[in-house]
């Protein structure tokens, strides 16, 4: 996924549990923190832009069937897509 920068910041107050806190930090270093959490809800939001056309989708035409969601998920991951998995 290719990092966004966005023309001005702000800073916000996020209280997280001090374990998943601890995590964070070694994952990304003191400084990379802000980066990760932006684009974790980046993608979050994609994510629920997507559910969210689903969801009108179905609502016009009715639920997804089983083949329809094995289809979507072969073109979308290709073999890594069979039996719902696919890579992150």
């Amino acid at each position: 996924m290719a990092t966004q920068r966005a023309g001005s910041t702000e800073n916000v107050s996020v209280s997280l549990p001090a374990d998943l806190l601890s995590v964070l930090r070694e994952r990304t270093g003191k400084r990379g923190l802000s980066s990760y959490v932006t684009e974790v809800v980046r993608h979050q939001l994609e994510m629920d832009g997507l559910a969210e056309i689903v969801a009108a989708q179905e609502a016009e035409h009715g639920s997804l069937t089983a083949a329809e969601i094995e289809a979507a998920s072969r073109e979308l991951f290709g073999d890594a897509g069979r039996d719902g998995k696919h890579a992150a």
